[in-house]
């Protein structure tokens, strides 16, 4: 390859990273090879210089120097791997929701969104069982903690996953949460805003408050009902999207979710109840605008096994808390 091109992004490349986009036109190009062009402003975008996180624009002219590399002849996704029939299964009693755009998954507690040290088998893995009649595998939109369940949305093309990230990013996806906390918020109902920093150790990422280096991190909550002066059940509106963010806020208030022993350690638990030790934080609901409609997506998510019985042994009635912030807004 010799000279400089100009390439435009395509309508379904829209709001990839350019790495992103390296990686799909340019797969023999190393990472480090593309920082070092990008630090010394030979790729540009639409001109200017342009970090390997930005979001293109269906459109704009990648400026691609000489690179060493063959492009792909056909810009395509990497294999999947094989899934086995158990699994394939499995992700497929998942759905909760299926059109030509989305796939909406009820993640069970305990299984990985996406691989990392030591953990093999995750939800990503196995996305290519959920391809149905699609011509691409589908991706993922967002992410749950491996211990959390709920709603986990799914773009069936990169066109409506880009779409439906811009949506989480720009806040106008609804997500909301329940969960059980061991102690009842002061309030029937307020507002967390307190900033969120990742701390390294030794025990893995761990997510704390910092009011100094912290991302600002705000969180809606209401309780829905008490369970004695001891337990509560609450929804939660996370307004932003941080790591570990409920976690980290419900344990800053004192009331830290049942079973989350990382953030709560022994306040976390109870005892004088055969309640499970599992967390107790389900994404419950999530209302999105659809990628190729003039309308909403909503979809619901069924409780945990776990949760079910919690909410069985308090007397707890799912149908009390369907839109516990219907009134309300973040400014």
């Amino acid at each position: 390859m010799s000279g400089v091109q100009i390439r435009i992004v395509g309508d379904d490349e829209a709001d990839l990273r350019l790495d992103r986009w390296f990686g799909i036109h340019f797969p023999q190009l190393g990472h480090g090879h593309l920082q070092k062009l990008l630090r010394k402003g030979q790729v540009r975008v639409d001109g200017r210089r342009a970090k390997a996180g930005l979001r293109l624009a269906a459109g704009a002219e990648v400026r691609v120097p000489p690179l060493g590399v063959r492009p792909a002849d056909k810009p395509r996704e990497k294999a999947s791997p094989a899934i086995g029939k158990a699994d394939a299964a499995l992700m497929r009693s998942l759905v909760l929701y299926k059109d030509q755009d989305a796939i909406a998954l009820n993640k069970p507690p305990g299984l990985a969104v996406q691989g990392g040290t030591g953990t093999h088998r995750h939800i990503d893995g196995m996305l290519e069982a959920l391809r149905f009649d699609g011509k691409e595998t589908p991706r993922l939109v967002h992410r749950l903690d491996r211990d959390t369940s709920g709603v986990l949305l799914l773009g069936r093309t990169r066109k409506a996953t880009a779409t439906l990230g811009k949506a989480f990013r720009s806040r106008t996806a609804r997500k909301v949460y329940w969960a059980i906390t061991v102690g009842v918020p002061e309030t029937q109902s307020g507002r967390i805003d307190l900033p969120i920093a990742k701390l390294p150790g030794p025990a893995g990422e761990r997510m704390v408050v910092d009011r100094d280096k912290g991302q600002r991190a705000t969180t809606v909550y209401r309780v829905v009902d008490r369970i004695g002066s001891r337990l509560a059940w609450v929804a939660l509106w996370p307004w932003t999207g941080r790591t570990h963010q409920l976690r980290v806020h419900c344990a800053a208030i004192g009331c830290p979710i049942l079973g989350d022993g990382k953030y709560g350690g022994a306040d976390a638990f109870v005892t004088g109840h055969p309640v499970s030790r599992k967390l107790h934080l389900h994404a419950r609901s999530l209302t999105v605008p659809h990628p190729s409609r003039k309308a909403d997506l909503s979809v619901t998510a069924p409780l945990p096994d776990h949760m079910k019985d919690t909410w069985a042994l308090f007397g707890l009635d799912p149908n009390d808390a369907e839109d516990p912030f219907a009134e309300d807004s973040i400014p």
